[in-house]
């Protein structure tokens, strides 16, 4: 049965057809999983950050990001795809596949697949996520701007 509201149970099928828990150590398993894939959620999106930054700036300047320096942008150079483009790529399409499985996942409707969700992210955001790479992004916590 395919459940539209929230339900709280430690019977849930996940994803797929053959990823149904029937005990309590299933269950576990399962929202450790939730967890997990959460936290690799983040890491991903920290890393393709990055690359697309072109790596940590030193401190004090103001670096272009890798990916959209202009450098021998000339009529000979289009249609190239630098390293850093690939990567980029392959690390957003990997991103935005496990985005979507989370959400596939918080669509179960389970109440513990979705906490276990929410604590993933969270945990991950809080590990691989700073405020120093705020700041760079041009994002200020402190503003109080109206």
């Amino acid at each position: 049965m395919m459940h539209m509201t929230f339900y709280w149970s430690r019977q849930v099928t996940l994803l797929f057809s053959s990823w149904r828990t029937d005990s309590w150590l299933s269950y576990a398993l399962t929202l450790l999983a939730c967890v997990l894939a959460s936290v690799l959620y983040q890491y991903l999106e920290q890393v393709r950050y990055r690359v697309r930054r072109g790596g940590k700036p030193k401190e004090g300047t103001a670096e272009e990001p890798f990916l959209w320096q202009t450098k021998g942008a000339g009529a000979g150079n289009r249609g190239k795809a630098s390293v850093a483009k690939i990567v980029g790529g392959v690390l957003f399409g990997l991103s935005s596949a496990l985005g979507y499985l989370l959400m596939l996942a918080v669509m179960s409707f389970n109440g513990g697949v979705f906490l276990a969700i929410v604590l993933g992210l969270t945990v991950g955001f809080m590990i691989f996520r700073s405020e120093e790479d705020d700041e760079i992004a041009g994002v200020n916590s402190t503003c109080a701007c109206a």
